[in-house]
């Protein structure tokens, strides 16, 4: 099938590169001209037969409403547009009203894999109308994983990317065990090679994960993780997940506690964000401060 896909940065430029993989036709836009393959969304929507799929690879927020307003002015009725970066789902039914005043389908998608999703795949995770999830499917049998697992139709619009939040709470959770665990293997005298503690892990223990092998990676390169300062962002969707337990009486104790330790490394140069920090960089790319 054909696809336009705007955004072509750490992740929509490998997400087209895999579709590509696949058989499929993908037409690339970006405010960077080195990476387009057309220079204007009017270029992008002209060069797609109809009906039209356009998926977005923007930044959550200002960036995604102004791209889906656009959008929203150059496709015709009957074509879909597909929300794959790390909008609020909230956002996603505001934007499917919106599009289907004009007769333009829509359909959220969380997609996981940071940059490794190029040769592993992507994770991905979709809300919206069965017809609508129905034409992208190809889309999202090439970026998926090998095997059964790896994609699903989350429910309604707005189920990806809530179920994607649910995901990255998961996640912060996760890499603050991990951080917390360094650390204190790192404060005793008694242990003295606790990169080689973290490798022993990896194999036959009930906590070994991706994320350890990252935590791995991340100590080969700097075994004591010198070179980074205790630092992490978070990208928003830790508190909108605390947000949304909050108005479900749900309690997330250890996915808000992660939360907060994010905060307070912002005070202090804290050893477990330096771990925290790593883990982001190797599975996403995400930017470090170095000291």
């Amino acid at each position: 099938m054909e696809l336009g896909l705007v955004g072509l940065g750490k992740m929509g430029g490998n997400m087209r590169e895999r579709i590509r993989r696949a058989g499929h036709t993908v037409i690339g836009y970006d405010r960077n001209p080195d990476l387009a393959d057309v220079h204007s969304l009017q270029e992008l929507v002209d060069g797609l037969q109809s009906p039209r799929v356009v998926w977005v690879m923007v930044p959550a927020g200002a960036a995604t409403q102004s791209t889906i307003d656009e959008l929203a002015e150059l496709l015709s009725p009957g074509d879909i547009v597909v929300d794959g970066g790390n909008s609020r789902w909230t956002d996603d039914e505001k934007h499917a009203e919106e599009l289907k005043a004009k007769g333009i389908g829509f359909v959220d998608c969380g997609v996981s894999g940071g940059v490794w999703g190029l040769e592993n795949g992507y994770a991905l995770m979709y809300g919206g109308d069965e017809k609508d999830v129905a034409v992208v499917q190809p889309v999202f049998d090439a970026l998926k994983p090998e095997g059964d697992f790896g994609s699903v139709h989350a429910g309604k619009v707005g189920a990806g990317h809530f179920a994607k939040m649910v995901h990255n709470g998961i996640e912060y959770a996760m890499m603050q065990a991990y951080a917390e665990g360094w650390e204190l293997l790192e404060k005793v005298d008694s242990v003295t090679d606790v990169r080689e503690v973290f490798r022993s892990w990896q194999e036959g223990t009930v906590i070994r994960s991706w994320l350890l092998d990252l935590a791995v990676n991340a100590l080969d390169e700097d075994e004591h993780l010198d070179q980074l300062k205790g630092f992490a962002q978070d990208s928003g969707e830790g508190r909108w997940t605390v947000e949304a337990a909050i108005d479900n009486a749900v309690p997330l104790p250890a996915i808000t506690a992660s939360l907060f330790a994010r905060f307070a490394s912002r005070q202090d140069d804290s050893p477990q964000m330096k771990m925290i920090a790593a883990l982001r960089n190797q599975f996403g790319g995400h930017a470090v401060e170095k000291k």
